[in-house]
């Protein structure tokens, strides 16, 4: 829930909602305050708005009514998306100016971990990503992980692969074995306690423009085969990102990708906790069902839970169906280019 002023107005007006303070509020409050959703998620990654918002009666902040599910607040705390100077189509991260201070703040007001999203693009060609955003977005998700760690706050690592393009999904194993093995790199360089972090990246699945579909079980064995090359043990968990993907199917890969680690296969045995960190997936039924309208809202939060539910039995390889979604068609949003320098603060 952690999506900029501009990104969830998109997901407002898809409904016929204006962005404004109090709508992005209460879309936002349904999730935090549907009661029993926490016994399927541990987290909520808020924006820097939503931090410092408060349920529609003052009643209690937002934070309050997370810790009421028993779930932990975290914040992203990066800038967005800026151009890699000397590197078209490539973009580098903003947001490790005031970072400290930041996250001192973001702390003593109830944030217990952040995000931070790095991104790196795909083309026809093969010639991107370039290793030099590779290594740079690796130095950046280091650095800011360094930060946190330094002041309380447990940073998830986003080196995000979009999904954008027609490449193949071994093409997109490659590519994302690359620029997770670097991110670690820089990780250990920058002393990084691994164990006190998490990964979130996307699964390995063909560009969203290829002709060659992928199978759940494909999904399942390429995403395997990648993350047991290159993520050290130590990393306690990999949340997977849902872009691309339907409700449903982000909960059926990543049930297909836990049955297929606890199977007994050494080849895929998994090391860390195969979870989720997802968005649209948890949100567009709920969206659908809420339409923005007030005698809506019980229904709205009890999807929510379902949804939840749904993923985090997939979490343990034991969603069987049906599915609660109330839309079944893809998620996948074209690549929104560059956020130019937005401020978490909303300046």
């Amino acid at each position: 829930s952690d999506e900029s002023t501009g990104t969830v107005g998109k997901r407002l007006t898809s409904i016929g909602l204006d962005n404004s303070e109090t709508n992005r509020r209460d879309f936002r409050e349904l999730f935090y305050t549907a009661r029993g959703i926490g016994a399927h998620l541990s987290g909520a990654i808020l924006f820097h708005e939503t931090l410092y918002q408060a349920v529609a009666d003052g009643s209690r902040t937002f934070v309050e009514a997370l810790r009421e599910e028993h779930m932990l607040a975290g914040i992203k705390v990066d800038r967005g998306l800026k151009p890699l100077p000397a590197f078209p189509g490539e973009t580098y991260t903003e947001g490790l100016d005031g970072l400290p201070d930041r996250t001192r703040e973001y702390y003593a007001r109830g944030a217990r971990f952040a995000k931070w999203r790095a991104v790196l693009k795909i083309d026809g060609d093969g010639e991107l990503p370039s290793a030099t955003a590779i290594d740079e977005n690796a130095r950046e998700l280091a650095m800011y992980a360094a930060v946190c760690q330094a002041n309380g706050l447990m940073p998830i690592v986003e080196p995000e692969i979009l999904i954008d393009g027609r490449h193949a999904i071994a093409h997109s194993g490659r590519v994302a074995e690359r620029a997770i093995a670097a991110t670690y790199a820089s990780l250990h360089a920058h002393n990084v306690a691994l164990d006190g972090t998490l990964l979130k990246p996307q699964m390995i699945m063909p560009g969203a423009s290829c002709e060659t579909r992928a199978s759940a079980q494909d999904i399942a064995v390429h995403t395997l085969r990648t993350m047991r090359a290159v993520v050290p043990p130590a990393v306690p968990g990999i949340m997977f990102l849902s872009g691309g993907q339907s409700e449903e199917e982000a909960t059926i890969n990543l049930n297909t990708m836990n049955e297929l680690a606890n199977s007994g296969l050494r080849e895929f045995r998994a090391p860390w906790s195969l979870s989720f960190s997802y968005g649209r997936a948890l949100q567009s039924s709920v969206l659908n069902v809420w339409k923005g309208n007030a005698a809506n809202a019980d229904a709205a939060k009890t999807i929510a839970i379902e949804v939840a539910r749904a993923n985090a039995l997939a979490t343990l390889g034991k969603y069987h169906g049906p599915h609660p979604s109330q839309v079944h068609n893809s998620l996948y949003e074209n690549y929104r280019g560059f956020r130019t320098g937005e401020d978490p603060a909303g300046t």
